[in-house]
């Protein structure tokens, strides 16, 4: 009986707590799934806007390797230095690039002044030479290039050399007679690098002297071109004999079969070529990876291998059929000085030479 009236009990109370709406318990919330956090490489990715102002080729090269590695696609145009800069600091208030690269890093200054490039010192600067590494991060060389005389030598055995003129071995051998109207060069006032050797005759002969050689020089000159590069092709073809040129982009026609030799005088002048991050970017993490990137030992191997500019990392070797940097005889180049007295320079040399050519 007691047992009955046990079980009747239990009925009544579970049909009770039914007609009053009983709930279960809710379960217990599931612990939130602890997400792996990404490696280094996953975390890249995406894409990087550059204006180059290297060789088209190189920038392709550059563009390849660098997706390879981090996987970052990279959209780039290609501009001259100058036209580069300008459309850097007309863009300052709506930034179109990630990354300016290519060009000597005297076209950098005003960019930085202006307040145009992210500050961002490389993990992998340390161990590089100091000149090569801005003290203020708005800027960072990855090579560098070096002036040399450029001669046709087919032109040169045939029309010089029988009137006695030997090989040219320095700056001031360009000023013999027999090169007027046979030698060319590129405008100081449009080409960095024919500013850069204006600047290198003042810095080994001091400004009156230095004048005086222009001034002399510029009785040989055919006519001047507005871009450094341009002088290459017409002595490497034939059109001219002499000029003036980057000994990289030189050698690399040399390489494609032109009857081309390169001299490097002593005294001469050099490039650190340069990269930058554009301040207010799109990509500026991206921006950070390529100026890494630029540092590396593969990146600075490739750099040689196919544009034969000289690395800035002593553990890589200098290109292949041009001496080691310690064997060349640099003059003793004052960028901040350069960059100071440029628009004087340029407007002398505006006033004095090409302003009294016939």
């Amino acid at each position: 009986m007691k047992k009955f009236l046990s079980l009747a009990l239990a009925l009544m109370m579970i049909l009770s707590l039914a007609a009053c709406g009983g709930k279960e318990e809710p379960a217990p919330e599931k612990e939130p799934e602890q997400t792996e956090q990404p490696s280094e490489e996953t975390k890249t990715g995406g894409k990087l806007v550059v204006y180059s102002a290297l060789n088209e080729d190189n920038t392709i090269a550059i563009a390849d390797q660098f997706k390879k590695d981090t996987g970052i696609e990279i959209e780039y145009i290609s501009l001259g230095g100058g036209d580069a800069v300008a459309r850097v600091q007309a863009e300052m208030g709506n930034p179109k690039a990630d990354v300016l690269v290519g060009g000597s890093v005297d076209l950098y200054g005003s960019l930085a002044e202006a307040g145009a490039f992210e500050a961002y010192d490389s993990p992998n600067n340390d161990d590089l030479d100091t000149r090569f590494n801005d003290p203020n991060h708005f800027w960072q060389g990855w090579y560098m290039g070096v002036l040399s005389i450029i001669i046709n030598e087919d032109r040169f055995e045939k029309e010089l050399a029988p009137k006695g003129v030997k090989m040219p071995e320095t700056w001031d051998d360009l000023l013999d007679p027999n090169y007027k109207n046979v030698f060319v060069w590129a405008n100081p006032t449009t080409a960095g690098g024919a500013y850069i050797a204006t600047a290198c005759q003042i810095f080994r002969l001091g400004e009156d002297a230095a004048w005086d050689y222009l001034k002399e020089l510029d009785k040989n000159v055919h006519h001047y071109y507005k871009g450094a590069g341009d002088v290459i092709s017409p002595v490497a073809t034939g059109e001219f004999i002499a000029s003036i040129a980057w000994g990289h982009d030189s050698f690399k026609t040399q390489k494609e079969g032109y009857p081309l030799k390169l001299i490097i005088p002593k005294q001469t002048a050099y490039e650190i070529g340069g990269s930058a991050i554009v301040k207010g970017g799109p990509n500026t993490e991206n921006a950070k990876v390529f100026i890494d990137w630029l540092l590396t030992k593969e990146a600075q191997e490739l750099s040689v291998a196919t544009s034969y500019r000289y690395p800035v990392r002593d553990d890589v070797a200098a290109p292949e059929g041009l001496p080691a940097l310690n064997e060349v005889d640099l003059v003793d180049y004052d960028r901040d000085q350069a960059a100071s007295m440029k628009e004087a320079v340029l407007e002398k040399f505006d006033a004095e030479i090409t302003s009294n050519r016939a």
